[in-house]
C-alpha cells in the first residue's frame, strides 16, 4: 500500500475548498491536515469547524495530525468533525494509551507521531494497540521544510518494528517529501506520503502526483 496525502498546510487558505477538490481528482488518497496551537509548535492552523466545513467537500478520507498540548482533551471535538485518523505526539501526551483507547472508541483510527529527535523506543509499548505510526521528517510547526536526511534509517528501522511486531500498522512519513526524495523514502518502507508544498506548490498538482505515484510504484487513484 502505497498512498500520497497531500497536506492542506501548504495550499491557499482563501481557496481551501477548491484546492482540496482539485487535489482529489488528481488522484489523491488521503487529505492531511496538520492541527496547531501556537503552544506545542510554533503556529496556529485549523479547529474542528473549519474541519467540519471542508469534511462536506470530499469523500476522501481525513488524516488529522494533531500538534497541540493536551491532545486527548480535543479528541472528540476532531472525531465529531469527520477525521478518519487522529495521530497524536508522543511528546504531547503523556497517557498514550488512554488517548489511543479514546480515539479508537469513537471509530477512528488512531496514530502516534514521533518528532525526529525521539527515539523508536518510545513507542514500543503501544505498537500493538495503534493504526499508524508517523515519522517526522522535519521539526514540527511550518511547511515547506528540507526532509532532515538521518529520518531514512529511523523511517527504515520503524518499518522492521512494524514487521516484527505489529504488521498491520501503517507507516507514515511528515516533512519535506518531494519528488527528488520520494523515491529512497518509499523504498525505506513508508506506505503514506505526506508532501504540502511539492504538490501544492507545483503548477500541475495531478501531474506532480502521477508523478509520485510512479516513483514509489503505486498504483494510480483514479
Amino acid at each position: 500500500m502505497k498512498l500520497i496525502a497531500p497536506s492542506i498546510l501548504s495550499s491557499d487558505f482563501g481557496r481551501l475548498a477548491e484546492e482540496i477538490g482539485t487535489v482529489e481528482a488528481a488522484g489523491a488518497d488521503l487529505i492531511h491536515i496538520d492541527v496547531m496551537d501556537g503552544h506545542y509548535v510554533p503556529n496556529l492552523t485549523f479547529g474542528p469547524p473549519v474541519i467540519a466545513a471542508i469534511r462536506k467537500v470530499t469523500r476522501l478520507p481525513f488524516d488529522v495530525h494533531l500538534m497541540i498540548e493536551n491532545p486527548e482533551r480535543w479528541i472528540d471535538a476532531y472525531a465529531d468533525a469527520g477525521s478518519d485518523f487522529i495521530t497524536v505526539h508522543v511528546e504531547a501526551e503523556p497517557h498514550l494509551h488512554r488517548a489511543v483507547q479514546k480515539i479508537r472508541k469513537r471509530g477512528v483510527k488512531a496514530g502516534l507521531s514521533l518528532n525526529p529527535s525521539t527515539p523508536l523506543g518510545t513507542v514500543g509499548e503501544i505498537l500493538g494497540d495503534i493504526d499508524l505510526l508517523m515519522i517526522m521528517s522535519v521539526n514540527p510547526g511550518f511547511g515547506g521544510q528540507s526532509f532532515i536526511e538521518t529520518s531514512l534509517s529511523k523511517i527504515a528501522r520503524a518499518r522492521r518494528m512494524i514487521d516484527e511486531q505489529s504488521p498491520g500498522i501503517l507507516l507514515e512519513v511528515d516533512g519535506g517529501v518531494k519528488i527528488d526524495n520520494i523515491e529512497a523514502i518509499g523504498r525505506a518502507g513508508v506506505d503514506i506520503f505526506v508532501a504540502g508544498s511539492a504538490i501544492f506548490g507545483s503548477g500541475d498538482y495531478g501531474a506532480t502526483i502521477a508523478k509520485m505515484r510512479k516513483l514509489i510504484g503505486a498504483k494510480s487513484a483514479v
